[in-house]
């Protein structure tokens, strides 16, 4: 196994849109045949602008001309708290192994990178949402869950 880890640019928009929609199928166990244009479209168009102005790092992971993962992260801004002066945050996503890979540190390298690539920016605030399958991976970096945040859920339009 001959693995290259390659940081993805906007050459690689199509690549990045469709693994993206494989991800949330996955993450989501939603079926093969679900309607997912609308979320391909804004998914390019989000990946067109991100990887041009800094906001978004993601990196592919072949073997020879296979594709056998994925992850990405994007950066964004908050206002300062006193666990976070800065107020600058990484959030960690798309995260994904094929399954032929898995098991092979393949996640945990990619994870390496893109907090290493957080931390060059100075950023010390890295969440992620993790899936049953992926919460190992996430302990065993040092990930931790948090107990403050709360969601409000989406609401049907009026």
């Amino acid at each position: 196994m001959n693995l290259i880890y390659k940081r993805a640019a906007v050459e690689d928009l199509e690549l990045l849109t469709k693994t993206r929609i494989e991800v949330l199928k996955a993450a989501n166990k939603l079926p093969g045949d679900i309607d997912m244009r609308e979320v391909q479209k804004h998914a390019c168009d989000y990946y067109r602008k991100a990887l041009c102005d800094g906001t978004h790092i993601a990196y592919f992971v072949w073997d020879e001309n296979r594709f056998a993962g994925c992850g990405g992260v994007s950066f964004f801004q908050v206002m300062p708290t006193y666990r976070n002066p800065s107020g600058k945050k990484a959030y960690i996503m798309n995260m994904y192994t094929a399954p032929a890979y898995r098991r092979r540190g393949i996640a945990y390298k990619t994870l390496e990178m893109l907090v290493r690539d957080a931390k060059r920016r100075g950023i010390t605030a890295i969440s992620l949402e993790a899936t049953a399958m992926g919460r190992p991976l996430y302990e065993k970096y040092g990930f931790r869950n948090m107990k403050d945040e709360m969601e409000l859920p989406e609401q049907d339009p009026l």
